[in-house]
């Protein structure tokens, strides 16, 4: 299987990450239109009336994308506006951003506080889906606290509803990665054990801000 570095190389996010992106744009014959030119808060607008004004979704299935980490928000809208993943209202929305434009809504995001834990979570529920992400190694690539890390998200006090429709699109290979990474993991993972997961990190209140 490609490493990631690989897999970002092949579609060109490395680059966007970094240096260079200008040279693959013209490799790749891709118009750069000046999308920004509004203010950054006035382009944030209809994107925050979705997540959240301040950072904290109140919409079914939509997730939270406050402190969300900026390496993953930047290459999830690089997908979108490729159309590596499909969502009509995500396709529409980044089919004119620029790489500038990427990494200023990304960074705009990674600036909003983080989204609220859910409270009260089930002690036996909450320790039953801890033993599982340790043992599927989920704290170890989301970190110890969930908080994330580089271009691997924020999982702390995400939606539960958009955790669970997450995992099980991972699972069932119809949600798009740019590695079988998840995929991979969750093929033994059962449906309750993904609701169970779902639950424990809506309740989960990590340490880290950012």
């Amino acid at each position: 299987m490609p490493s990631q570095l690989e897999l970002m190389d092949r579609w060109g996010i490395r680059g966007l990450l970094g240096h260079g992106w200008a040279a693959l744009m013209l490799a790749a014959g891709l118009a750069a239109p000046p999308v920004m030119a509004a203010s950054t808060q006035e382009r944030m607008v209809p994107c925050l009336a979705c997540h959240g004004e301040t950072g904290q979704s109140r919409i079914e299935n939509t997730p939270s994308l406050g402190a969300q980490q900026p390496a993953y928000t930047l290459i999830q809208l690089f997908m979108f506006r490729e159309k590596l993943r499909k969502s009509e209202i995500m396709n529409q929305m980044a089919k004119d951003f620029t790489d500038d434009d990427l990494r200023t809504v990304s960074d705009y995001l990674a600036a909003l506080p983080k989204p609220q834990a859910a409270e009260n979570g089930a002690i036996d529920r909450m320790q039953r889906a801890q033993v599982l992400a340790q043992k599927e190694h989920c704290n170890s690539c989301h970190n110890a606290d969930f908080s994330g890390r580089d271009n691997i998200p924020r999982l702390a006090g995400q939606r539960e509803d958009y955790l669970a429709k997450t995992l099980r699109e991972y699972k069932n290979n119809t949600r798009a990665g740019y590695d079988g990474t998840m995929s991979e993991v969750l093929q033994p993972v059962t449906d309750a054990e993904i609701a169970d997961l779902a639950y424990y990190l809506a309740h989960l209140s990590s340490k880290s801000e950012h």
